[in-house]
């Protein structure tokens, strides 16, 4: 007997990897001589990390980078098995884990963090980036992760804009000459399956502002600041980023990625690559194993299983 278990991950419980295990534990009580094959899910938010490296035997790196509010914090990224694939959660450097009802400010919060997590990333010598880009405690448009790669930001002074969704109401130049050389030799895929816009009644403030605590005020000033800045990038970088679909992911992190480097949005992008390591497993098992069942276990089956676990002797049976 041959089983492939497949799960996602259980946000604030267990990872894919260990859902996985306690998977196989269980169908191992009803097939202790069954054999195995755990292919760890995820779907580009939380766990996604850990579940490619899982699946992939890549390691974790953890870095010290620059929280939402400029304090320091600990962010992991992964190392694929290729060690030629970087993958990276922005909200372990600039996540709404790090703020809380006294500290919540949209206004100030920055992806400087995320920033600095792309360049630790660069450092193994990488080809391939993916970033997934939610849970964010930012509205900055990315504009923080941008002077952490090297982007100057500056005002009508020639200064550097300070960090925030405010201070981009004060941009009038951009300037690319220091930006990471590296970063032009790299994939940079964003993982989202958000789609809105980077300003307007459906763009990152309006949408998104309230969760990261904008009160009405705020939500004006934001999203007039994200507006200028748009315009801004329009002028300087000739792109049109203000309604484009994806730029106001991660309080428009997506749109700052798409403006500073040469990344791409691919919706469902890990959930595709771990199909294809699941379709690589199965293929493997179809072709040179003796294969009587093999079993995918998704996650709408595994709560069912959970639920009701009376039933998993049963299915079991009716599959032999």
């Amino acid at each position: 007997m041959k089983f492939v278990i497949a799960p996602d991950s259980f946000k604030g419980g267990l990872t894919a990897k260990q859902a996985a295990i306690a998977i196989q534990n269980g169908i191992a009580r009803v097939y202790p001589k069954a054999d195995y094959t755990l292919v760890p899910m995820a779907d580009g938010g939380e766990g996604t990390v850990q579940a490619l490296v899982d699946a992939t035997n890549g390691k974790l790196i953890t870095e010290k980078v620059t929280g939402p509010l400029g304090d320091p914090v600990e962010a992991t990224f992964g190392i694929l098995g290729d060690h030629k694939t970087a993958v990276i959660e922005m909200s372990q450097a600039s996540g709404i884990q790090f703020i809380n009802q006294n500290t919540q400010n949209p206004l100030i919060t920055t992806t400087y963090g995320t920033g600095e997590l792309i360049l630790k990333a660069l450092d193994y010598h990488i080809s391939k980036l993916i970033i997934g880009i939610g849970g964010s405690a930012t509205n900055d448009g990315g504009a923080g992760m941008a002077q952490a790669i090297g982007v100057h930001l500056l005002d009508n002074k020639h200064h550097e804009i300070g960090r925030g969704g405010e201070a981009l109401k004060h941009l009038a130049q951009i300037d690319m000459t220091d930006i990471d050389p590296r970063l032009a030799k790299v994939q940079l895929l964003i993982a989202s399956d958000v789609t809105n816009p980077l300003v307007g009644p459906k763009g990152a403030s309006v949408v998104f502002g309230p969760q990261k605590g904008a009160t009405p005020a705020m939500i004006r000033i934001l999203d007039e600041s994200l507006t200028h800045y748009a315009e801004i990038i329009k002028r300087d970088l000739n792109q049109d980023l203000a309604n484009y679909p994806g730029a106001g992911a991660a309080g428009g992190l997506g749109a700052g990625l798409l403006a500073f480097t040469n990344a791409s949005i691919k919706r469902e992008l890990i959930l595709l690559q771990n199909i294809a390591d699941l379709r690589n497993k199965l293929k493997e098992l179809i072709l040179f194993l003796p294969v009587k069942v093999v079993l995918i276990i998704k996650r709408s089956l595994v709560k069912r299983l959970m639920e009701w676990h009376w039933q998993l002797n049963l299915l079991l049976q009716a599959l032999q």
